[in-house]
């Protein structure tokens, strides 16, 4: 190590340090121990460009280990990133640019929000089939426009949640030879040695996942963590894994025990670190200039490989103008006018159709007009009906394939699918059945959290599931997805309201939607329609209204019956509400429109549990709707069974 690669080290261990204390708040551990990981990847081996954070090929970088964000920031500020000292020294404070984790589009340079372990190297896992599919579609010989390594920095927090495992054995099966994974092995979690609750070799782990994989005995030896990165982007074909024994709090009164981890190390214990660092000044937050100029001098051979590239992707434009027509079209926004404009998305069978196999078909019509298009299902794509026809499998000899087969790995596939979106240039979509949006819901909240506008396809979206019973019979999830800040839960009556949930999924810039599908035909209504991107609309009215049906997805239709049947009796409105959250968006005088405060006869029909429904139906509110859970039996039978009938709905709301 060099004397200006060691101060350089000890300037990101001084800073990260220095932002904890003045917070009273965070986890220096990680950060004194990682520093020369850290530092070595970006040092040695990241292409970045600093005045250009969304360059398509930059090297990604992710921190799994959330908690070690000061780590991070520190980077950040160090290289030029518009992370300030003063932003430093607000670290975790309310409305800083350094939150206590990484924040995606909060902080310059932040590449994915992490922080749960283990989604940070589940989405990296996403980044990396992005770069693999969109550089199998776009490289062409003496034209590499997409070969970036995506990396990522994690502990041992992140190696023994779930969600790890899953990710990690489908990026070994797809071969995804453009992913390292660095591995901070320190022996140490929050309540003590690693040998209370983890004692497997997770070297070994991973070369069973198909990772090659590599050992550096001494976290501080910069030569042997180089040499290791180096091999490991010399093999395209294996993911490859880097364990990295380090000590938690390396070089503090704290080194190597848990009280390293989350607490501020004290002013007295700062002093005595910089010390045995040889650090020059015992000020907080000082770097030596030479440091500055040393990250600025990397910071600056970033810039000019970005540069080449352009000249390059220039070159590439003239010598293939129909790819890179392509490309445009890949990376711009859609919008909800062209695809109106197109009238073949919205012609379907005036019969009774499942809305999943509407979605089916629209996922068909959409992957032939747009190239982007690229997902899958968690082993469910006969059931989700998202397979995309004369579209090929997405497998280690075939980059190409549109085709994502996630494997039974929920959890992970929600991450591996921001992911993709984070990468840039791809819609993507991931699907399940919706009872088990339970295993995805962590990687849903990031989505939300990120603003990210990945399509959740969940489909056997209630007690119609039938035959399979409770344990597949989603009761609770609607209320739990509705739960969500910026999620829009959307969830169709018929065929035109299922291609108006596509349009609004394919058009939200930063908000994901969960489209939610019967497995059992629905009619088709005839006054659905584009009231459906307004969340709640009329779908029945009568020549008084006097009351009201508020009511979403197979349960329309039958509000419709009864609300027929009532004519000459009570005039009943019917509204759809595929979509609460965006009816919530409407102005005040648009919802009054919908739902007069005039009137207060109001019910709600839902095969789901009621308690969201109360500020729609008031407290006089009637609910026909399913709070217990279901029951295995025919799913004709089960409705019946549980009230979903036109008498029994007819007799709540006339109060028999």
């Amino acid at each position: 190590m060099s004397k200006i690669e060691d101060l350089a080290v000890s300037s990101l261990r001084v800073l990260s340090v220095d932002s904890v204390q003045k917070a009273n708040s965070g986890h220096p551990g990680m950060p004194l121990g990682s520093a020369p990981i850290a530092y070595t990847v970006w040092a040695n081996h990241m292409n970045f460009d600093v005045n250009d954070t969304k360059w398509i090929n930059r090297d990604r970088f992710i921190l799994s280990a959330g908690h070690a964000s000061a780590l991070l920031y520190s980077l950040l500020h160090l290289f030029g990133y518009g992370v300030s000292l003063e932003d430093l020294q607000n670290f975790r404070q309310l409305g800083s640019k350094t939150p206590g984790h990484p924040e995606y589009g909060h902080t310059e340079g932040v590449e994915a929000t992490t922080g749960p372990l283990g989604a940070g190297l589940s989405t990296a896992v996403g980044m990396a089939m992005a770069q693999e599919h969109l550089a199998a579609k776009y490289n062409r010989e003496g034209y590499e426009v997409l070969n970036n390594f995506t990396y990522v920095l994690s502990g041992d927090g992140c190696m023994m949640e779930g969600i790890t495992s899953e990710a990690s054995s489908l990026a070994g099966t797809l071969e995804l030879g453009r992913l390292i994974v660095l591995y901070d092995s320190n022996n140490i979690t929050i309540e003590g040695d690693t040998d209370l609750a983890f004692r497997e070799n997770v070297r070994q782990r991973y070369e069973a996942y198909g990772f090659e994989t590599f050992l550096v005995e001494d976290g501080n030896d910069l030569e042997a963590i180089n040499a290791a990165i180096t091999l490991a982007k010399a093999n395209l074909d294996k993911p490859s894994f880097i364990e990295v024994r380090t000590k938690i709090g390396y070089g503090s009164a704290k080194e190597g025990s848990s009280a390293a981890h989350g607490a501020p190390l004290g002013e007295d214990n700062i002093v005595a670190l910089k010390d045995f660092l040889g650090y020059p000044s015992h000020e907080p937050f000082f770097v030596p200039e030479e440091v500055y100029a040393h990250y600025n001098e990397i910071a600056q051979e970033g810039a000019a490989a970005h540069e080449a590239w352009n000249v390059m992707f220039e070159d590439y434009r003239r010598e293939y103008p129909e790819l890179a027509k392509l490309w445009d079209e890949d990376f711009k926004e859609i919008t909800l006018e062209e695809l109106e404009a197109d009238s073949s998305l919205w012609e379907f069978e005036d019969k009774p159709q499942a809305t999943r196999n509407v979605s089916g078909i629209m996922i068909n019509r959409l992957k032939d007009k747009y190239s982007n298009i690229f997902g899958g299902s968690a082993d469910l794509a006969s059931s989700n009906m998202t397979h995309m026809n004369d579209e090929e499998s997405f497998a280690a000899n075939n980059y190409l394939g549109r085709n994502i087969h996630f494997g039974v790995r929920e959890h992970a596939m929600a991450a591996m699918g921001n992911g993709i979106m984070l990468y840039g240039g791809l819609r993507s979509y991931v699907a399940t059945f919706f009872v088990f949006a339970d295993f995805l819901k962590p990687m849903a909240r990031l989505s939300s959290l990120m603003g990210v506008p990945l399509t959740y396809v969940l489909t056997h979206d209630s007690i119609g599931v039938g035959e399979d019973g409770p344990t597949h019979e989603p009761i609770e999830q609607l209320e739990m997805l509705r739960a969500l800040p910026n999620f829009h839960t959307f969830r169709p009556a018929d065929a035109t309201e299922t291609a108006y949930g596509w349009a609004h999924a394919l058009t939200s810039k930063t908000t994901p939607v969960g489209l939610i599908l019967s497995r059992q035909n629905l009619p088709q209504l005839e006054m659905t329609g584009k009231g459906a991107l307004k969340g709640g609309y009329i779908v029945y009215e009568p020549k008084e209204v006097e009351a009201i049906i508020i009511a979403t997805g197979s349960e329309v239709s039958l509000a419709i019956d009864a609300a027929k049947e009532l004519d000459g009796k009570l005039g009943v409105r019917v509204v759809s509400m595929p979509c609460m959250e965006l009816f919530d968006e409407q102005s005040n005088e648009y919802r009054e429109e919908i739902l007069p405060n005039a009137i207060r006869n109001r019910m709600v029909v839902e095969a789901a549990t009621s308690r969201v429904w109360g500020k729609y139906v008031g407290i006089d509110g009637k609910y026909l709707t399913l709070d217990t859970f279901g029951a295995s039996g025919p799913g004709n039978q089960l409705f019946k069974h549980f009230g979903f009938t036109t008498e029994n709905l007819i007799n709540q709301l006339l109060n028999k």
